[in-house]
């Protein structure tokens, strides 16, 4: 762990990366099911859009890395069932025109689907992904009101919206005081990088403060959230007795440090699933110690699937990033994200055949994901994440999460699991879905036709089937 810190803070320093599009046409034999359809051929385009430079970089690298040394992994083993990936970055610079500009100019190539890593973008990308007919994966980030696949069929928000991370850090924080009845005139503060992302909790936050009368208080930080000093002074006469860190980028560590220099615990911080990670406190070294972040499914976990990637990719010389990186919290989760794509592929195939499927085809297969135990088992990702199954009125597939904190050389996972409460979340979605498509002039799906025809095929994965 500490070669991998010192490794890391070099990399964190330097904000090191290169912007590049890569093509990746690796072949390999393909191999057969059992009573499943012959493999197929041909290939099957992931565009990438990343951010590598810059501000985010930090937390860009390791995610973009992990989501490709994934599509490597898979091809390494034969593709989507013999179907060769391909993929191209396209780098934005976390900036939403520029992601813009990246769709507009890869959507041209058949893509699967698109992965923005920005709620931007996803904001900006909404109604054109609905119109080309592309699905939008956004895991753990993006819409929360996207989960409703009657209003957004081509949005996927899958393991977890804002409203989610939100609705379970006040869970965590009841829990810790001894019910939501002990709530009541406390105070949480919302530091909030001043973008769409960071506005995304504030309505769950609101309800939540209304049910159990906290006082909660907003403060937005500027792009790229370098300057935080004013800050971090209303924090220090307000005195809240928590603070929810929603940043990215060096905007997280510039909090850590801001919390140092004011006084306040790092132990009654807590940071969104995108904000607790080790680019986030190695930074800050020693004092970021206590520091609290939601787990999003996985922590800093090891499994199989990262020694199958070391072995494979990694040791054949096709390592995106340093090794040691692999396994770290953004790593696995650009890993995670990658596999959830590659799944809704997967899937569709049982449907469509094996052979390269348009967008269109591919929403079918992320609308019947079901990556259950067996299917995780087989992934090699068991221990890391938790099953997850959609349907067209549920884009979301699973809304859990628990507590990880930082000792100062590892994450700790801290509590047990929770799971969103969807009686609170739910008449959210309900009410600013339908504000959408009252604004937007369209007409709502019917999902029970299409629920009864999806449930025709076998959804379930074989176990038995390689990844």
């Amino acid at each position: 762990m500490a070669v991998l810190q010192r490794k890391m803070a070099s990399a964190i320093s330097a904000l090191a990366g290169i912007a590049a599009a890569v093509t990746l046409s690796m072949s390999a034999p393909a191999f057969g099911q059992t009573k499943a359809p012959a493999a197929g051929k041909g290939e099957q385009f992931f565009p990438v859009l990343v951010y590598r430079t810059g501000a985010y970089g930090p937390n860009g690298n390791p995610w973009a890395n992990g989501y490709v040394d994934y599509l490597k992994l898979v091809n390494a083993q034969g593709g989507i069932n013999g179907v060769t990936i391909t993929f191209e970055e396209c780098e934005f610079g976390y900036a939403t025109d520029r992601g813009v500009e990246c769709y507009e100019r890869l959507k041209g190539k058949n893509p699967a689907l698109f992965q923005p890593l920005s709620t931007g973008v996803t904001f900006a990308l909404t109604d054109k992904t609905a119109v080309d007919k592309i699905p939008l994966i956004t895991a753990g980030y993006g819409r929360a009101d996207s989960v409703e696949g009657e209003v957004f069929p081509y949005n996927f928000p899958l393991m977890g919206t804002y409203w989610t991370a939100a609705d379970i850090l006040v869970q965590h924080i009841a829990k810790i005081n001894g019910g939501f009845d002990k709530l009541k005139g406390k105070k949480i503060t919302l530091v909030y990088h001043d973008s769409p992302y960071g506005k995304e909790p504030i309505p769950l936050l609101t309800e939540r403060s209304k049910l159990h009368g906290f006082e909660l208080t907003v403060i937005p930080v500027t792009h790229p959230g370098v300057e935080q000093k004013a800050a971090w002074l209303q924090i220090r006469q307000n005195r809240p007795d928590y603070v929810f860190l929603w940043g990215w980028g060096v905007m997280n560590s510039t909090a850590v440090r801001e919390a140092v220099a004011t006084g306040f615990p790092r132990d009654r911080m807590f940071g969104v699933w995108w904000a607790a990670a080790e680019p986030d406190v190695i930074p800050v070294g020693a004092d970021a110690k206590g520091y609290n972040g939601l787990a999003m499914q996985h922590s800093d976990d090891r499994s199989r699937i990262h020694d199958d990637i070391l072995k494979l990719v990694h040791g054949k010389g096709q390592g995106t990033g340093p090794k040691e990186e692999v396994g770290t919290v953004l790593y696995t989760r650009g890993m995670i994200s990658s596999m959830l794509g590659v799944e809704g592929v997967r899937q569709a195939q049982l449907r469509y055949g094996n052979k390269p499927l348009t967008g269109e085809q591919v929403r079918y297969g992320l609308e019947n994901l079901n990556i259950d135990a067996k299917r995780i088992e087989a992934l090699g990702l068991t221990g890391v994440m938790r099953p997850i199954a959609t349907n067209c009125r549920d884009h979301e597939g699973t809304r859990t999460a628990r507590i990880h904190q930082w000792d100062g050389k590892q994450w700790n996972v801290t509590s047990d699991w929770y799971e969103a409460d969807m009686q609170i979340i739910r008449p959210l979605i309900r009410d600013t879905s339908s504000r959408y498509l009252t604004e937007k002039k369209i007409t709502r799906r019917s999902c029970e036709a299409e629920m009864k025809d999806a449930a025709a095929p076998a959804k379930a994965m074989p176990a038995s089937a390689k990844k």
